[in-house]
């Protein structure tokens, strides 16, 4: 027992596919929580927002809407995973580096902490247990 918890290898503890999922369905599910609020203010027509990139307060609130909650439904589920991880690595990298670019570190942690999550999904791929495996297979 103590041999498997000092071991480098994933695999000699758990699957690294269940590793995946779990990080997969972890982190959408707490993106979620902040898209539904966002996507609640775009459909009651609502669209004071800040405009970190200058394309405007509703195209930046339509877009992080979709980016923080749609995306990460698909991602949730392993749909479409590593296309569905672009909009919000590129969320993430403007919540992080523009909104709060003069801010102390401790208000980029969260935005940082999500990027690294994606970025590393990105890398892994969805996993073997996602929609994704199931529809294309490998």
């Amino acid at each position: 027992m103590i041999k498997r918890l000092l071991s480098s290898r994933l695999d000699e503890w758990v699957s690294p596919d269940v590793a995946v999922c779990l990080l997969r369905v972890g982190v959408s599910l707490l993106m979620m929580t902040h898209g539904w609020p966002k996507l609640l203010n775009v459909l009651a027509g609502d669209f004071s927002f800040g405009d970190p990139i200058g394309i405007g307060e509703a195209p930046s609130l339509i877009l992080v809407a979709f980016a923080e909650f749609v995306c990460s439904v698909f991602i949730l589920l392993g749909l479409w995973t590593r296309i569905a991880i672009f909009p919000l690595i590129t969320t993430m990298l403007v919540a992080a580096f523009v909104a709060h670019a003069g801010d102390p570190f401790s208000d980029k942690e969260l935005s940082l902490f999500f990027l690294l999550s994606y970025v590393t999904l990105f890398l892994s791929g969805p996993g073997k247990y996602s929609l994704d495996q199931k529809l294309w297979g490998k």
